[in-house]
């Protein structure tokens, strides 16, 4: 028989367990989106955002410079891979390594993450987060004081996104993937059970577009041993960017934490 000290003992070690199970994400807890925004005063602030276009509330996670004003800063926005959201980027230590970069004298911006889902495109139904990201995102930065976005940058299923809609905003300064998610065949794309059917994939995969891409605003990094860099290659040869990296790596944080440093290079100094 369970004495009361060790009954009292066991609930506490489980409560700590369930804590630690349900342990929040990284960066600040997220709060309500103010009725009167401002330019954000802290380099990271995380907010909840109602986005009627993908008919459900969004993390907007602002990245600025450490010590430089946001008002007015051009803006990149960053999109997350499949089964991550807009916090990875913290994880990945995008702030620290934005602010690295501008005190080494790359022009000051800030970043927008922005949760997705099924590769950044409409793929059936009422979500379409190409229709946030053109007709809502600008709208919320600019109440922040910040500028419409001029940079786009995506990791795997946020390459396939970011290259998406580069392909209908040609004024984009700056267009960057890591480790695209692309499809050479409808095969391979319907194996992911993502897209509505074949001509839905067709539709949205860069693959198949590559003449709307300005090669002039695209760099391109992609892992050794990635297993879309078959696909990667197409696309560079496909386009031509002006800056493509192949280099030893995986499709893993290891090898997105290394090129970190070089693409928010790349984008800064084309949004000067």
């Amino acid at each position: 028989m369970l004495s009361r000290r060790r009954l009292l003992a066991g609930s506490a070690l489980a409560l700590l367990a369930g804590c630690s199970a349900a342990e929040p994400p990284p960066g600040p807890p997220p709060v309500p989106a103010p009725t009167r925004p401002a330019a954000p005063r802290d380099p990271v602030t995380v907010q909840r955002m109602p986005s009627a276009a993908r008919g459900t509330d969004v993390d907007l996670v602002l990245m600025t410079p450490e010590g430089v004003p946001a008002a007015g800063l051009p803006v990149c926005l960053a999109l997350h891979g499949r089964g991550a959201r807009a916090r990875t980027f913290l994880s990945l230590g995008v702030p620290a390594v934005l602010t690295a970069a501008v005190r080494a004298g790359t022009p000051p911006f800030a970043i927008a993450a922005l949760d997705g889902d099924h590769y950044w495109v409409k793929t059936g139904g009422d979500d379409d987060p190409q229709r946030m990201l053109a007709d809502e995102v600008p709208g919320w930065l600019t109440a922040r004081d910040l500028r419409p976005p001029s940079a786009v940058f995506g990791i795997s299923m946020g390459g396939f996104g970011a290259l998406r809609f580069a392909r209908t905003h040609p004024e984009l300064k700056a267009v960057a993937t890591a480790s695209a998610a692309l499809f050479a065949s409808w095969p391979d794309a319907r194996s992911r059970k993502v897209f509505a059917d074949e001509a839905n994939w067709r539709d949205a995969e860069p693959l198949r577009h590559p003449a709307e891409l300005r090669p002039g605003a695209l760099g391109v990094w992609c892992g050794e041993s990635d297993p879309f860099l078959a696909a990667d290659r197409r696309l560079v040869k496909a386009v031509s960017p002006e800056v493509s990296r192949f280099s030893p790596g995986g499709h893993d944080d290891e090898y997105w934490r290394g090129v970190l440093p070089e693409i928010v290079k790349f984008v800064g100094e084309r949004l000067s």
